[in-house]
């Protein structure tokens, strides 16, 4: 049973301020910004109804190295996108938290209970097992060799694929670097170099997700 959510709206002129419920809140009395009384607007409605004729993405053979990140919200943010993307596994290492800690169901809202997930002390080590297993690193990392996601003419994606995010500061392990199999940037058209990881993270497990969809 999806929530219903109920659109309110301040009823000062002045106003206006307009917004509507969430899970914890279901019903709107006074205006956060100028005090004044909030009215309903509108009929309740459900947040998810799916398009005419739409169709559940499949799984991919694709697995996910999270390098030594710090943020729960950054964690978290990816379980949602790993579940959505149809991930295989999400593997946290080094000082990646877990979805044992209690503040990743914040951003995940649940998807870490349907994304297979182990920790491992040493990022290096498990990709290297990956590896070896036949699994070819995608290190998402801005380095002079890279080449843009969005041009992935020559990535092989008949054989499975490990997408490999680092450090939200630091960035990847150069030892994990070294051993990639390919190095892939998004690009940047602002000021910035990079995005947040995690949202760096979910345009890419989309991205590749739909080239094994295309070549497979």
């Amino acid at each position: 049973m999806e929530p219903v959510f109920q659109v309110y709206q301040c009823s000062d002129p002045a106003c206006r301020m307009r917004f509507s419920t969430d899970l914890s809140v279901t019903e709107l009395v006074h205006c956060p910004k100028c005090g004044g009384e909030m009215a309903p607007s509108g009929h309740p409605y459900v947040n998810f109804r799916p398009p005419r004729g739409f169709l559940q993405a499949q799984p991919v053979d694709l697995v996910v190295i999270l390098d030594n990140l710090r943020s729960t919200l950054n964690v978290g943010s990816i379980f949602r996108s790993s579940d959505g993307a149809g991930i295989t596994h999400v593997y946290c290492c080094g000082t990646t938290p877990t979805p044992e800690h209690s503040k990743i169901a914040k951003t995940s809202l649940g998807a870490e209970s349907f994304t297979p997930w182990s920790y491992h002390p040493n990022a290096v080590d498990l990709a290297v097992t990956l590896q070896q297993a036949g699994r070819q690193l995608i290190a998402l990392e801005s380095v002079p060799n890279a080449i843009s996601l969005f041009e992935l003419d020559s990535l092989d994606a008949h054989n499975p694929l490990a997408l490999i995010v680092g450090n939200e500061i630091s960035g990847i392990d150069p030892a994990i670097l070294a051993v990639a199999d390919y190095h892939l940037a998004i690009p940047m058209a602002g000021q910035k170099t990079s995005l947040n990881v995690a949202v760096s993270a979910g345009i890419a497990m989309y991205t590749l997700a739909e080239r094994i969809k295309r070549v497979t």
